[in-house]
């Protein structure tokens, strides 16, 4: 006799009935689904009336760096001095790396120590953020921050390990939640900021004084090299200056010493020639460091990148809020989502025990 082999697919008829089977009972607790997306609507309507608005600030500018050009021959006397005037900051920050630096924990560091005013009253925009956080009011009773403050330009040097925390977690929350920063065309070296947060000035002015802290770093870096040669070339220049005076000044006394002088007594001239070609030779190097000294100047004007600003954030800023119907639809929704995987869940346990 042939054994019956156990067959663990389903057929179609029993697969129908196990679906109305679930949908008689899912109809049956319709009072469950519609009492949760009751609460769910309740509850994201009350959230959008909590929830504040979302202002974004936005700022887009240009980078014109011209390339190539930046070097000039120099002489021979120069290239002895060790003077090298060509080449800036190369290309550190060029596309993605500039997008970077604007994220960076010093970049937003040092902006936070900016000074704005607010109600009259001027603080840093560290300060600032602290206050619409409300974080003075929970550190009332914390001897550790209740006497922290952060106070307009101070330098990173005078920061305490506290101040240090804070402004950690400060930075983490711009950087993941507030600050976005992209180039919109890989072409066109064009980058937009935007700055997004609860508080409308806050938004506007980190905005803006982030854009001015970096562009201010960007140019020192790019043009430091160039910079660097043209103050090694102008006191140069100046040491050379001082000896020429100093060897114009020698010649005019070697001259009133060999005045009226025998001129058979030529030894008594030599200190008036040796003067004379002191007075010549720091000429002639102070004409070719003058040169070479404008020519610095020149390579410093073409090595510093020109940032244009192409928009500037307006108020009042575009805002981003929970409007009352989407919180209804939202929470009924997701409330009654999660009430249908309860029954689910339910049934399936009650089956199985």
């Amino acid at each position: 006799m042939n054994e019956q082999i156990p067959n663990d697919e389903i057929s179609l008829k029993e697969l129908l009935e196990k679906t109305k089977d679930w949908y008689v009972y899912l109809l049956t607790q319709w009072k469950v689904l519609v009492l949760a997306g009751l609460v769910g609507a309740t509850l994201g309507l009350t959230y959008s009336f909590i929830k504040k608005p979302v202002y974004t600030a936005t700022l887009s500018f240009a980078l014109e760096d011209e390339k190539g050009g930046g070097s000039f021959g120099l002489g021979s006397l120069a290239s002895s001095f060790g003077i090298d005037i060509g080449g800036g900051g190369g290309s550190i920050f060029n596309g993605s790396n500039l997008t970077e630096l604007f994220k960076s924990r010093t970049m937003v560091e040092q902006t936070l120590m900016n000074p704005v005013t607010v109600n009259g009253k001027v603080i840093s925009l560290a300060e600032m953020y602290i206050q619409n956080k409300d974080w003075r009011v929970k550190w009332n009773d914390s001897p550790k921050y209740k006497n922290i403050q952060f106070l307009p330009e101070t330098k990173r040097k005078y920061f305490t390990r506290v101040h240090d925390s804070i402004l950690g977690v400060i930075y983490s929350d711009l950087s993941k939640n507030s600050l976005t920063v992209a180039q919109k065309d890989k072409k066109i070296a064009i980058i937009s900021m935007d700055v997004a947060s609860t508080d409308e000035l806050f938004s506007i002015y980190f905005c803006e004084a982030l854009a001015k802290q970096v562009g201010k770093f960007y140019i020192a870096t790019k043009s430091k090299k160039a910079r660097m040669n043209m103050e090694i070339l102008e006191r140069q220049t100046d040491s050379i200056r001082a000896a020429l005076n100093s060897a114009i000044s020698g010649a005019a006394v070697a001259t009133d010493n060999t005045f009226m002088l025998n001129p058979a007594l030529n030894v008594k001239r030599t200190p008036l020639a040796l003067r004379q070609i002191d007075v010549q030779a720091n000429t002639a190097i102070l004409s070719e460091l003058v040169k070479q000294t404008e020519l610095a100047k020149v390579t410093v004007r073409k090595e510093t990148p020109l940032i244009q600003v192409i928009d500037r954030p307006i108020l009042p800023l575009p805002k981003e809020r929970l409007g009352k119907a989407k919180g209804i639809i939202f929470g009924g929704f997701l409330a009654g989502f999660l009430g249908f995987f309860y029954l689910i869940i339910r049934r399936l346990l009650n089956q199985l025990s």
